[in-house]
């Protein structure tokens, strides 16, 4: 069942459409509720975080490395690594210093985003849906023609 389940799931979040993949998920997790509750539950659980890409219409290039959590995990395991050998933690305060300690190393091996030219128009389409949530006075827009 692993295999529909993620076809499923990578056929909705391709969509290129927020309601239709929210829809297709909706319906996915109704299935699996019956036998697999645990997994319906953790669809569900951030399903609006999920298809927050699709829902400011960000281009597929800057979709796929958002998408992941690729860059935060090699960002933590770097921080993990350099403060390995520390083995009597004096107090919080030091653990917050090694772990400063840590990303600065971690930033020196950063690289450049895929999609990063369209990380201006995705600041846009994050700025008007801030300010729709703070009910300001926004003109109705499409969030794709910010980020194209």
């Amino acid at each position: 069942m692993a295999a529909t389940v993620t076809a499923k799931m990578h056929a909705a979040y391709r969509s290129g459409d927020h309601l239709t993949a929210l829809a297709a998920l909706e319906d996915l997790a109704r299935g699996l509720d019956h036998k697999h509750p645990g997994a319906a539950a953790s669809l569900r659980e951030g399903l609006d975080e999920t298809l927050t890409v699709l829902r400011l219409g960000v281009p597929p290039t800057l979709a796929r490395t958002l998408r992941s959590t690729n860059a935060i995990e090699s960002m933590i395991e770097i921080c993990r690594d350099h403060s390995a050998n520390v083995k009597n933690w004096s107090s919080g305060i030091m653990a917050l210093r090694w772990c400063a300690a840590g990303l600065g190393e971690a930033a020196k091996q950063f690289r450049r985003v895929n999609g990063h030219l369209h990380l201006p128009a995705l600041r846009r389409a994050l700025d008007a849906e801030i300010a729709r949530r703070q009910g300001n006075t926004v003109a109705p827009h499409d969030y794709a023609t910010n980020v194209a």
